[in-house]
């Protein structure tokens, strides 16, 4: 189980800048959209983008010089896809220059309680990641699950390696729910950082997820926040966040 959690009391433009993963994972975006996300990605100093498999060479040449990592998704939206399939998808990522993989984890072997073959699928991936450095965010896809699935699904994925456990892929019935990352920060310990997804379309609701637990969004609506965090900062320099907001 993980430890008490403690949040920041308060948070500068840059240091919200950096809990973001930009999203550009919607099917429909053409090859210039995702060079316009990258470029706006670079110009606020996000964390990293995330994109879409095909677009990752493209993202490493544009971002190459920035501070901003390069992701993409493996397994993804559905996390069914044979474990040989993930490892190939992460060591072609991989090479082609990502440095973050979020990947889906087996859901449905999870609701079975198939929980040896959903550790080992993770395992496969952290492991296609780890002679890289490169992180592994896995994606439980809390709508479908019950709280007793999410804290197991928690527990898998530290014991297979990964750095983050995740609340959805974005293209489920919901998204980033309070009680939920609450929940998945107590399930983890410390070293396991908690990616927040899914309608995080404000700076408020942002620090509201600060406060129980998480350490990383992914985001679409990325120059909106950063635009408040900053216009926010102009005079004080830090936004307080949020004591208290769900009961632990």
């Amino acid at each position: 189980m993980g430890t008490d959690f403690v949040p920041p009391v308060s948070l500068g433009a840059a240091d919200v800048a950096a809990m973001i993963d930009h999203s550009l994972l919607r099917p429909e975006l053409t090859s210039a959209e995702v060079a316009a996300g990258c470029e706006l990605a670079a110009s606020y100093a996000v964390a990293s983008v995330c994109v879409r498999p095909a677009d990752v060479a493209a993202a490493a040449a544009l971002l190459a010089g920035t501070p901003v990592e390069v992701g993409t998704v493996v397994g993804f939206p559905h996390g069914s896809n044979a474990t040989a399939t993930k490892a190939a998808e992460a060591r072609q990522a991989l090479a082609d220059g990502a440095r973050e993989l979020d990947m889906v984890l087996n859901i449905g072997r999870l609701r079975s309680g198939e929980h040896a073959a959903v550790g080992a699928d993770v395992a496969a991936v952290v492991a296609a990641a780890r002679g890289e450095g490169a992180l592994v965010k896995v994606i439980l896809e809390n709508a479908y699950l019950t709280d007793e699935e999410i804290v197991t699904g928690c527990r898998l994925v530290e014991e297979a390696g990964a750095d983050f456990v995740k609340t959805s892929t974005g293209f489920a019935p919901g998204g980033a729910v309070l009680e939920q990352v609450a929940l998945m920060r107590r399930s983890v310990g410390e070293q396991v950082g908690v990616k927040a997804a899914g309608g995080v379309r404000t700076l408020d609701a942002l620090l509201r997820l600060v406060a129980v637990g998480a350490t990383r969004f992914g985001a679409t609506a990325t120059a909106a926040m950063l635009d408040d965090a900053r216009a926010r900062t102009a005079g004080h320099g830090a936004i307080a966040v949020p004591q208290a907001v769900i009961a632990r």
